[in-house]
């Protein structure tokens, strides 16, 4: 294909990748680097029948006026990313100092907000992602077992979990383990413990997030790989159950290597999906027990003073950070084999 040809195909997908994807992360890096300007403040008199008093207001119209001459607030390079709400260093190294193991050194490491955050966002993902897969593997397997009558609905209803509105599915299963709720209920009768509660404990929350995740993200994996299972060749599968091989060896040795492209893609999918991990922390109200990197800039953005943008900027930044080293030996492994083939 000439140059020419190509470079006036590619350059529509190339300028929407410009428009909706690099201009809006360079201008999320660039306003880290600033941050709010500070509120201008006067001291008036505030005058009554028993006298006046002395008392410092916010000076409107010259607020508003340095909002004008720097939109993006001040410059503060990188100290956003040092501070206590982000990296920490100086807490680190006084954790690190104070500390008598490292047990203890992780303890506090895991008080500060960025890296308590950052623990569960790492711990959703690592948990989620290889079950949601494994799992999804295991339903499309059992699907396309099924006779063809009753494959239809079956694959219907293994979706539902994934038409459904993510924050609306976490708030259905928050209510469902609730004391009023049919699981909160059960589990207080089976026990006879009616103070038995799965939002009481850190734990448990965090496991019913996890089981949210799976729930919600495991029909994805199964219609991707459902979909890998219809190309899976015939001969190959015949050629194996002639030779002895039983459904597992079939299994492992022709389905899976087969279908091993389509899990490297599940699985970058689920990597970048469940490091952003977001509406379950919203639905099941858990803030006080598992904070994720998104719902910090949630925090930030949703501040009743003034949204401190440039905090949620430097939070981003390190969000899409975390998401490319975790990306890194998937994609360098994907390099590789399409290198070795070719």
């Amino acid at each position: 294909m000439p140059h020419r040809t190509f470079l006036w195909l590619i350059m529509p997908s190339a300028l929407a990748m410009i428009l909706f994807i690099a201009l809006p992360i360079v201008s999320v890096v660039v306003q880290s680097l600033y941050v709010e300007n500070d509120r201008v403040l006067i001291e008036v008199d505030n005058c009554g029948p028993f006298g006046c008093q002395k008392e410092v207001r916010v000076d409107v119209e010259a607020t508003a006026l340095q909002q004008a001459e720097h939109p993006l607030g001040r410059f503060n390079g990188l100290a956003t990313y040092f501070n206590r709400n982000h990296l920490a260093f100086d807490e680190v190294g006084e954790a690190w100092g104070a500390s008598s193991g490292m047990g203890d050194f992780l303890g506090r490491l895991i008080g500060l907000p960025f890296y308590k955050a950052l623990t569960f966002t790492l711990a959703y993902t690592f948990v989620v992602t290889p079950i949601v897969i494994a799992l999804g593997f295991l339903i499309a397997l059992g699907v396309n077992a099924l006779p063809k009558l009753v494959k239809g609905p079956v694959i219907f209803v293994s979706l539902l979990p994934m038409i459904i509105t993510p924050l609306i599915g976490s708030l259905i299963l928050f209510w469902m383990i609730d004391a009023n709720g049919i699981i909160g209920a059960s589990l207080q009768r089976i026990f006879s413990d009616p103070n038995l509660s799965l939002k009481a404990s850190p734990g448990l929350t965090w496991l019913m997030l996890f089981v949210y995740g799976i729930w919600h993200q495991a029909p994805f994996a199964f219609v991707v790989l459902y979909a890998g299972l219809q190309t899976v060749p015939q001969d190959t599968l015949e050629s194996a159950m002639i030779d002895g091989a039983s459904r597992w060896e079939r299994v492992r040795y022709v389905v899976m290597p087969h279908l091993a492209p389509l899990t490297v893609f599940v699985a970058l999918i689920q990597l970048m999906d469940n490091f952003r991990v977001f509406e379950p922390i919203v639905g099941f109200s858990a803030e006080a027990s598992a904070t994720s990197l998104s719902w910090i800039i949630f925090n930030d953005l949703r501040n009743t003073g003034t949204p401190l943008y440039g905090s949620a900027g430097a939070t981003s930044t390190l969000t899409l950070i975390g998401v490319s080293i975790l990306l890194m030996p998937v994609l360098i492994r994907t390099w590789r084999d399409f290198n070795g083939k070719r």
